[in-house]
């Protein structure tokens, strides 16, 4: 698992939203509100197209 901060989550909704993006790129990952995190489960390609996918949602993510 490779975990990216996402510091522009502060919402269940914004929970929603990513996981909806991340499902629609067939993506497997966790989403943790409380720390700000979204974890995937794959290879860099995976983790570049789960930044690019909240990218396009207007969140900044960065690899910890």
């Amino acid at each position: 698992m490779r975990t990216l901060s996402v510091p522009g989550m502060h919402c269940e909704k914004c929970t929603q939203r990513i996981e909806k993006a991340l499902k629609a790129q067939g993506l497997e990952f966790s989403i943790s509100l409380a720390d700000k995190t979204v974890s995937i489960d794959g290879c860099d390609n995976c983790v570049k197209t789960a930044i690019s996918a909240l990218d396009e949602l207007g969140f900044d993510a960065d690899e910890k």
